[in-house]
């Protein structure tokens, strides 16, 4: 008889990943969640998985043997309150996830403000260019795999290791479950304003990830970034390895790639940015640590396809292109938009925005938005469920900028602004009400 777990907040792309691997080892699974919808509930729907709407207590009937907790479960959730109540057997994901299905692998960690989710992706994919097979749970798509989550017999999985609390009752970050024997830190800023008061708190949940790393083990650390040399100062019992500096690994701006200064090969791909590039040379430094030798990572990531939403292009009327990017931070706008200048040259770029992410709502971030949307030409904001003046916030770009409360306006105004030759990048990291399809059918 196989062991049921059931999932509370099955939806969310790291909990969705969790029940896939699971049913894929065996598990019997089910799960809920406030909304079952599509992608998430249609990718769990095919693999067999039962969902059921919302968080009612009656679920408790299903007797799993084990309550899986996501973080966006809390105190009087009436399912949780239950469950409380009769001291019935729960668990965070992460937790779940270590002690049953990551407990005899090489786990290789990715953490990172930002780049996570692509980083994840080429490492996973250069090691399974290499015939290493990784099982992998990554936040968004890989184009290369089509799916974000696996679990294989291989030793290997990679796992995108998130500085976000763990759950209600344990406000450690997810990452310090997975004890990882090779650890990517790829930067480090100030995000998730909703649970970190400042930066020095943030460095300290990095502190304790490097806690875990063993002396056997590998950390690729960015050798850009003061915050994490701060960390590593306060104690590191594991061999580091730093990339974008002169002694680590480096790469120039023909894409040749260096280590301590002796030359590894070109980096021959067509993704954009530097953004990428440093985020390529922190895939190949960890994939050689698995075995992987850096010629054989070098033509993996010549065939690598960028993750969904990271610079996608949804499609293109009267000759104007339309793009969906995860962007939600001034630093990654600011990157997204860099990349695709260099890309399109003198052409008109529209930069259209959703501040939806914890920290942007609470407008923690404002003040560097302006500044990180300079690469624009025209900038459209959806100021809707805002608790800040979003039109004040932009007020320094001028006339260049229009912000809406009405997602039907800011659409009608992005179309009598378009004009054929521009390009049309749109940022979010939630679904911006369909603006896509509505865009490309307007501009049609």
């Amino acid at each position: 008889m196989s062991k049921h777990i059931h999932i509370l907040g099955i939806c969310g792309a790291f909990m969705g990943g969790i029940a896939v691997i699971a049913r894929q080892a065996g598990y019997r699974v089910t799960g809920c969640d406030a909304n079952v919808y599509p992608p998430m509930s249609t990718q769990l729907e095919a693999q067999g998985i039962k969902l059921i709407e919302g968080f009612g207590a009656e679920q408790l009937e299903l007797k799993p043997d084990v309550f899986v907790t996501g973080n966006v479960v809390s105190r009087g959730n009436p399912l949780m309150e239950e469950i409380l109540n009769r001291n019935l057997p729960y668990v965070s994901g992460p937790q779940w996830l270590a002690d049953t299905l990551l407990r005899d692998k090489w786990v290789l960690g990715v953490a990172g403000t930002h780049g996570k989710t692509t980083t994840s992706s080429m490492l996973a994919w250069i090691l399974e260019y290499a015939g290493l097979n990784p099982g992998f749970l990554i936040g968004g798509v890989p184009q290369n795999f089509g799916v974000s989550a696996r679990i294989t017999d291989s030793p290997f999985f990679v796992i995108e290791a998130d500085e976000y609390d763990t759950a209600f009752f344990d406000k450690r970050s997810k990452f310090v479950h997975y004890r990882p024997r090779t650890a990517i830190l790829n930067n480090l800023e100030f995000d998730h304003a909703d649970i970190f008061p400042d930066l020095a708190n943030i460095e300290t949940q990095f502190h304790h990830l490097v806690r875990t790393v063993p002396g056997n083990g590998l950390v690729v650390s960015n050798g850009r970034e003061e915050s994490l040399a701060r960390v590593l100062q306060r104690g590191c019992w594991t061999p580091v390895e730093t990339f974008g500096n002169e002694k680590g690994w480096n790469i120039d701006a023909d894409n040749r790639v260096t280590l301590d200064g002796k030359p590894q090969g070109i980096l021959a791909w067509d993704l954009l940015g530097e953004h990428n590039r440093m985020n390529a040379l922190a895939a190949l430094a960890a994939a050689r640590h698995a075995g992987v030798p850096v010629a054989q990572g070098l033509a993996a990531l010549g065939q690598f396809k960028n993750v969904k939403r990271r610079m996608e292009v949804r499609g293109t009327a009267n000759g104007i292109t339309v793009y969906d990017d995860f962007a939600h931070h001034p630093t990654a706008i600011a990157t997204t938009l860099a990349g695709l200048r260099g890309k399109v040259g003198k052409a008109r770029i529209l930069a259209v925005l959703e501040p939806r992410s914890n920290t942007m709502k609470l407008g923690v971030m404002k003040d560097a938005l302006p500044g990180s949307l300079k690469d624009a030409d025209l900038v459209f904001c959806y100021a809707g469920n805002l608790g800040w003046d979003a039109r004040g916030t932009l007020a320094p770009l001028g006339g260049k900028a229009v912000a809406k409360d009405d997602l039907n306006e800011l659409v009608e105004s992005i179309v009598v602004a378009a004009q054929p030759g521009d390009h049309v990048l749109v940022m979010s990291n939630g679904g911006f009400g369909g603006i896509h399809e509505k865009l490309l059918k307007r501009l049609a």
